[in-house]
């Protein structure tokens, strides 16, 4: 009897197969109290599976394959994370301080560490950098396996090489290490009960092209080794024990979106213009001046979102102005076309530490001093980070982007403080762009209401639906247990991304869109018919929505679009969309 599940669709495609479940990431970890005789022994035993696990993870890391382009970059680096984290004081150093002091088992030891860390990044206000909770957890449960003699052995023998048969993997979880092995096994597709669309699993599934749904609870006691699934990660839905009629139905579905796939490197060179003349400019999304090259030879015009957290992250003190002018000279002049940079999106608490705050850790971090409020609460941060960028400015056509602005008095703030600040760099003789356009982050809805009067202030909009469907549904998208809510179609999400198009056209501003919404191409023809004229995205979604515009007719989605904010049902809109 055919079973069918649902979770969340995180990277696109068909896949069919068999599946092969690997073992709970669950672990019984003992806490004992050891002697006083023994406590050097058990310090050795720590650092020997330390140095077991980075072993592990530096022949994982030299088996990341060329030829995959920017993606490349961005798989080695969740290694590489991994190993600067197996390495981290806050890690290694605490768990040895642990065991002199309590005289407890290293086991136990890891686990007080890994727990504490993992409350610290729980308190993290943006939605990626708090699912970087995962990394703490994976590289301790590497360390872990090994002390407790319980390391996961991955099915990557010959059940995965047969073509007519592949493996789908059904897990709890999946490390970065654990999916590099199993994607050059020729796994067909992963299944995982916890995670998000910003989870490892997710992440570089999509990087791999391998479809893979996440957030589907129970999935390990629900599906049976070797039984024939059907995973669409389109929509995230599996199907288990398919019969004759199913299975034709999604193996039709998957000749032709590969079909499709197949098709779309001639696209590379061609504008990105619809059947009725109109053209739309299609960014990228990056965060290393590679990603940059890779977007270019994918066809992106340019960079619509470069986010400049990891300057700032897993480092003692704050970087320097220099050195935060050559990372972004470096950025800029490696793209051809525009790029906006966004300035400091990250909360007070627990990642920037500039020595000038204290206090109790806010119960809501999410609504409290974060990106452009923490810029204009602490000046001098702000003010290194927009001297770099305007520094910068000289090598290309570099745009400043300001996170989650919520009134025009924020916005006129934050904007006369960047004026000040080039015009003491003028004072200098520092070499800038003559301007330098300064836009807004449409994430928060108090902002799009508000756009009609923002956009007389600002040069630009960028919609970062992430944020704006979190905070207009009130749910946290990282959450499993709530991100079944997270919906792009909800009625009031599109009203508030029409309302600001239509603000940005009055105001005669361009309007980009830089949030998953805008590399999804199930919502293309959708923001197409919102008025949406500026798309930018992961580079690997470049072509497929390229293709989309192609083929549509513009002036026909906008009237259809206008009927469908109508509808007040998500779901209907759905069908509707089809």
């Amino acid at each position: 009897m055919s079973l069918w599940l649902n979770g969340i669709g995180v990277s696109r495609g068909i896949a069919i197969g068999r599946v092969q479940k690997l073992s709970g990431g669950d672990l019984e970890i003992p806490e004992y109290t050891i002697a006083e005789a023994d406590v050097e022994a058990e310090e050795t035993r720590f650092c020997a599976a330390q140095a077991r696990a980075r072993e592990q993870l530096e022949q994982v890391r030299a088996q990341v394959p060329a030829g995959l382009g920017g993606a490349q970059s961005e798989i080695a680096a969740f290694i590489d994370t991994h190993l600067l984290m197996m390495d981290d004081r806050s890690l290694t150093e605490a768990v040895v301080a642990t065991i002199r002091s309590s005289r407890i088992n290293a086991e136990a030891a890891l686990k007080r560490q890994r727990d504490a860390l993992v409350a610290v990044f729980e308190q993290m206000d943006d939605a990626y950098l708090r699912s970087r909770k995962d990394d703490v957890q994976h590289v301790s449960a590497r360390i872990l396996r090994i002390l407790l003699k319980q390391e996961r052995s991955l099915p990557v023998g010959e059940a995965a090489e047969a073509p007519a048969e592949p493996n789908i993997i059904v897990a709890d979880d999946i490390t970065p290490a654990d999916i590099i092995l199993l994607a050059q096994a020729g796994v067909a597709a992963f299944i995982t009960e916890y995670g998000g669309p910003l989870s490892h699993t997710a992440i570089l599934a999509r990087s791999y092209s391998i479809p893979a749904i996440v957030g589907l609870h129970g999935a390990r006691r629900l599906f049976k080794d070797s039984e024939a699934v059907i995973v669409d990660g389109d929509l995230g839905h599996a199907l288990a024990d398919p019969d004759e009629q199913a299975l034709s139905f999604f193996r039709t579905k998957r000749a032709g979106q590969l079909a499709r796939r197949a098709s779309l490197s001639s696209l590379r060179d061609k504008p990105a213009i619809s059947r009725d003349g109109i053209k739309i400019r299609l960014l990228a999304n990056i965060e290393l001046s590679e990603d940059a090259t890779h977007a270019a030879d994918l066809g992106a015009e340019g960079v619509g979102l470069y986010r400049t957290e990891f300057l700032y992250m897993n480092r003692q003190g704050l970087p320097t102005e220099d050195e935060q002018y050559e990372a972004y000279a470096r950025v800029v002049a490696s793209v051809k076309g525009p790029i906006t940079i966004r300035t400091l999106d990250l909360g007070a608490d627990k990642q920037v530490d500039s020595g000038s705050r204290s206090g109790p850790t806010p119960n809501n971090p999410a609504l409290g001093l974060r990106a452009i409020r923490l810029c204009l609460k602490e000046p001098e941060l702000f003010r290194t980070q927009v001297r770099a960028l305007l520094r910068a400015s000289a090598h290309g056509d570099v745009h400043i982007m300001l996170p989650m602005i919520s009134s025009v008095a924020e916005y006129r703030q934050a904007k006369s403080f960047i004026d000040a600040t080039r015009a003491q760099l003028e004072r200098e003789g520092a070499t800038m762009a003559k301007h330098v356009p300064v836009g807004a982050m449409i994430e928060v809805p108090a902002a799009a209401l508000a756009a009609q009067w923002l956009a007389k202030q600002c040069s630009f909009f960028s919609i970062g639906t992430n944020d704006l469907i979190q905070y207009t549904l009130a749910i946290d998208r990282v959450d499993d247990e709530v991100n079944y809510l997270y919906d792009p179609l909800h009625p009031a999400v599109l009203r508030l991304i029409r309302m600001t198009i239509e603000a940005g056209d009055r105001g005669r501003i361009p309007v980009a869109m830089c949030g998953e919404m805008a590399g999804d191409p199930r919502y293309t023809r959708l923001l197409l018919g919102l008025g949406l004229t500026e798309f930018s995205m992961h580079p690997a979604s470049v072509l497929e929505v390229k293709r989309i515009i192609i083929e549509s007719d513009v002036h026909a989605l906008r009237a259809h679009a206008m009927n469908l904010l109508e509808t007040g049902d998500s779901q209907a809109l759905e069908l509707l969309m089809a």
